[in-house]
């Protein structure tokens, strides 16, 4: 199993997950031409896709979906909540899951959980190809014991690490998109992601990327430091997966 970050931030979301000849992406918040070109980029095709997954509503994660699966006709799977927020339920190839319920597409085992975030029905999810586990989590406000269970034992974890709270403390946001980002159904500060990844098992993590930096509330430095701190290693071995650039593929052994 593979994983790679076609790109991560507020102005677009994609990650490809691949288990033998299954691709999935997660959310497409890119235009047509920008993913297509994000995915050559990576290798693939639109064609290459089994399906997409959608975690919720928002533009940076959903914008792009109708136009992939009206042009290539990818399945789409989101929870009843999101398909309607989305307005994805009138595509002939939308699907709908429940967040509490595992499920398969092709050679990859899919584990959705529900997560708090201002969103109608948000969740996440844990990849697996039977033998390996990819946790995703982005877009959350606060941790939860559910995710700690569904998160713990990974053997690669994406992580939101969205903001330094002295930076957006001191940032030019008004300040009810500061009360937004930083409430209970925002996103992640760093200092937060570092104390869920605390919570963790995570004796098997070979990979640790931080995703969904604020551009304007947050430097990769500030995220590498915080997880490495948790982690005991060096602040380069952790990734970050940014806005223009992603993250190349990267193998779970």
């Amino acid at each position: 199993m593979r994983f790679t970050v076609l790109g991560s931030g507020s102005r677009g979301n994609a990650t490809l997950v691949e288990a033998g000849a299954t691709t999935v992406m997660l959310d497409c918040g890119f235009s047509l031409v920008q993913l297509e070109q994000r995915l050559a980029r990576a290798g693939k095709r639109p064609q290459d896709l089994s399906a997409v997954l959608v975690t919720h509503e928002h533009g940076d994660h959903a914008s792009g979906v109708a136009a992939l699966t009206r042009a290539h006709g990818v399945p789409v799977w989101a929870t009843p909540g999101t398909a309607r927020a989305a307005k994805l339920t009138d595509l002939p190839t939308c699907r709908e899951f429940d967040c509490h319920a595992p499920f398969a597409i092709g050679e990859l085992e899919l584990s959705p959980f529900p997560v708090p975030h201002d969103a109608r029905e948000p969740c996440q999810f844990v990849f697996s190809d039977g033998a390996r586990r990819l946790g995703m989590l982005t877009d959350v406000g606060a941790s939860t014991p559910h995710i700690v269970a569904n998160l713990s034992g990974c053997d690669a974890l994406v992580l939101e690490c969205n903001h330094d709270a002295a930076l957006l403390a001191a940032g030019d946001y008004p300040p009810s998109l500061k009360q937004r980002v930083g409430g209970q159904h925002g996103h992640l500060s760093n200092a937060q992601a570092a104390a869920l990844l605390a919570q963790l098992d995570g004796r098997r993590l070979q990979h640790i990327v931080a995703a969904h930096l604020s551009e304007k509330n947050n430097q990769p430095h500030l995220a590498r430091r915080a997880l490495a701190a948790v982690m005991n290693c060096d602040d380069e071995w952790i990734a970050v997966a940014g806005q223009e650039q992603g993250l190349a593929w990267r193998e779970l052994q």
